[in-house]
């Protein structure tokens, strides 16, 4: 049995509206509180966190639009450029987290640049308490090769997303959380390739293989 594309598509949409949430519901608090401040130093502080949710969401719509929408064009590459720079700016955002890029490859197959992104979104995740997030890439013989690390202390990582990852996770349990991780899965399995992950205390590494790119 296999998950109908219409239920693993409402799952992503879930998962895109639960992370949208936090910041769109930071900028509704805030119009409210600086629509009965009347203190002026209050009000800049108003100002400012508006500021920053606004740009929270953003980056993360940017992010979503790349990672699982149609953002690049309908051509078979992406500029890596623009994949760096949605990463960097949720790394920036979290305040905690650094990012060390190696890839040195100028475009991408598009769907090694959605693995690349949604393997970096579990990495960034599982550095609750901060650390340093390594991302590498390249084409080896026609082939898209993927690694990221994420290093720092009390790694956290669902073993559900784990096996959705490795397309073992039945469908009845997947959720709003897993669903990325299942759709990394396909787009690895429909190239011939996969995806691996090691977990260990202090570090979470993460690998995927695209033989046809």
């Amino acid at each position: 049995m296999t998950i109908s594309p219409v239920d693993l598509a409402s799952l992503l949409c879930s998962r895109l509206c639960h992370d949208m949430l936090s910041p769109v519901g930071a900028l509704s608090n805030g119009l409210e509180l600086l629509a009965e401040e009347k203190d002026p130093e209050m009000r800049a502080r108003c100002f400012e966190l508006l500021e920053q949710s606004a740009k929270i969401s953003a980056d993360k719509l940017r992010f979503f639009r790349l990672a699982f929408g149609a953002a690049g064009g309908f051509g078979e590459q992406v500029d890596v450029g623009e994949a760096r720079q949605v990463i960097a700016a949720l790394v920036g955002d979290s305040g905690r987290i650094t990012l060390n890029w190696a890839v040195r490859e100028p475009t991408l197959p598009k769907p090694a640049v959605k693995l690349l992104l949604n393997l970096a979104s579990i990495g960034m995740d599982a550095l609750v308490r901060g650390g340093t997030l390594d991302i590498g890439a390249e084409m080896n013989g026609g082939a898209a090769e993927i690694a990221v690390r994420a290093a720092g202390p009390r790694i956290a990582f669902d073993e559900s997303i784990g096996r959705a990852l490795h397309g073992t996770l039945p469908p009845e349990g997947l959720s709003s959380r897993t669903a990325p991780a299942h759709m990394m899965h396909l787009l690895a399995t429909g190239a011939g390739g996969g995806v691996q992950y090691a977990r260990g205390e202090d570090a979470l590494v993460l690998g995927a293989v695209l033989p046809h790119g």
